[in-house]
């Protein structure tokens, strides 16, 4: 384990100091939690970016305009 020092505001503070104690758990066991779900979290969005970019080229829409248009298509796919 590698110690580290942080600082919070005095809301969160006590948020994790009433979280742990209805979990009875440490302050630090909350945080190491939350730090796992983060990097977890982070590594899923990385692979969906890379799955993302993946796909780019892949299909064609049969049109020659995408290109030059797309703002115009994507506003017109929100707005619907």
């Amino acid at each position: 384990m590698h110690r580290i020092q942080i600082q919070l505001t005095d809301e969160q503070a006590t948020a994790l100091r009433r979280l742990a104690r209805r979990r009875g758990v440490s302050i630090a066991a909350l945080i190491r939690e939350a730090t796992q779900e983060l990097i977890e979290r982070g590594d899923v969005d990385a692979a969906r970016r890379a799955r993302a970019r993946e796909v780019v080229g892949r299909y064609a829409s049969g049109r020659g305009d995408i290109a030059r248009e797309h703002d115009r298509e994507l506003e017109d796919l929100f707005a619907r």
